[in-house]
């Protein structure tokens, strides 16, 4: 079936293009910052891409402190979200869990740990048997120590493009999902309009919130967005007996498999080595025996626990799994907030904030300066650690 064809406004103040957590909260603080004509473009249906494919996980426990910034400045949003929204997005504040096994990621964790409390994360290194006691699933073969922060936890995605959704239409926004962007017109170094399926908009600035696709959408204008599309795959177990309601997102660093109660069973998953980049979303199965070993290892009761179901979507890699965030050096106009490497959900919030203030002119709550995706053309890289 054909989508119907999309009401396209002439002109926009600015068009943000993908309709994802990134793009619908910049939208929404544009908007709700009396910024007139706000249009945001999504090919597909609102969250359709990476968003509504998330684990749902929220954290502020990262080793970059812009990163620690905007994933605590999210999870205020996300606590408060019903009071400002209007919108339940179930959210879980059961903690996140990084279970340590190496003198290597001890060591720094605890410099994290360190960083995350100078910026009013109550983040702590705590010992195995109180990892266990949060976590009773949990093998505690091999284990050193685990950091855990009680004010992290999990969302329904689903739930946050929605009351996002309908907050940037209250403030004046026009979104329009099922109409997508094909190409940027620059003119004289300038943005000058964003070609659709349904015809031109004229516009001087435009947002990529494009996630994994916005290598494309750089090209268009003559940005390059060091962004490659990465496949991950998700389970959902059938019912767990005695599952801990307040089980924390828990995480085995060293493998990077995790998981996190979703109804009466858990949601889990694993980053798998050999997963060649791609845009492809079917499921296969070839990550399954690295996944089985992990969970016989550190969490072996699930290991008799049925699959229910699960899904693909799309992280947005970038060479140092940190961010871009900025305004293009060398075309006036283009802004970006793309390439989170699996962290776009969480920090969805807060970077609708910067890119408000990004385009007026102001200066953002944090520096984010430092992810110019310009730091690529020097040796600016700055590795993130805490990738799950």
């Amino acid at each position: 079936m054909t989508a119907p064809r999309c009401h396209l406004p002439s002109s926009a103040s600015v068009v943000v293009i993908g309709g994802g957590v990134i793009g619908l909260s910049t939208a929404h603080a544009l908007a709700r910052a009396g910024v007139h004509d706000v249009v945001l473009l999504d090919r597909d249906a609102l969250g359709s891409g990476s968003t509504c494919r998330a684990a749902g996980g929220v954290r502020a426990q990262f080793s970059d402190p812009v990163n620690v910034a905007l994933g605590a400045r999210s999870l205020e949003t996300f606590r408060d979200f019903p009071a400002r929204f209007g919108q339940e997005i179930d959210l879980h504040q059961v903690g996140y869990l990084f279970l340590l096994s190496t003198p290597e990621a001890l060591a720094a964790f605890e410099a994290n740990v360190a960083l995350q409390n100078a910026l009013g994360v109550p983040s702590r290194l705590i010992g195995v048997e109180e990892a266990r006691r949060l976590s009773p699933l949990v093998s505690p073969e091999g284990l050193l120590a685990a950091a855990y922060s009680p004010t992290d936890g999990h969302c329904t995605p689903e739930s946050v493009v929605l009351g996002y959704a309908s907050a940037a239409r209250r403030a004046g926004a026009t979104l329009l999902p099922h109409c997508a962007a094909t190409g940027v017109d620059v003119r004289d170094g300038r943005v000058t309009g964003v070609r659709t399926d349904a015809g031109t908009i004229r516009t001087d600035t435009v947002v990529c919130a494009a996630g994994a696709w916005s290598a494309e959408i750089g090209s268009w204008a003559g940005v390059d967005l060091p962004v490659t599309p990465l496949r991950r795959q998700i389970l959902v177990t059938e019912p767990v007996p005695g599952l801990d309601p307040r089980t924390p997102f828990t995480i085995d660093f060293e493998t990077s498999f995790y998981f996190h109660r979703e109804g009466e069973g858990l949601l889990l998953g694993m980053s798998d080595p050999e997963e060649i980049p791609g845009f492809g979303l079917s499921r296969s199965d070839a990550w399954l025996p690295r996944l089985g070993a992990a969970i016989e290892r550190r969490a072996p009761a699930l290991a008799e626990v049925g699959i229910a179901g699960g899904w693909a979507g799309l992280y947005e890699m970038t060479p140092d799994h940190n961010a871009l965030i900025g305004r293009a050096d060398t075309v006036e106009g283009f802004l970006y907030a793309t390439g989170f490497s699996g962290h776009g959900f969480l920090m969805g919030p807060a970077v609708g904030e910067v890119v408000r203030d990004l385009y007026l002119g102001e200066e953002p709550f944090v520096d984010v300066s430092g992810l110019s995706a310009a730091r690529f053309a020097g040796a600016d890289a700055r590795p993130e650690l805490n990738i799950v």
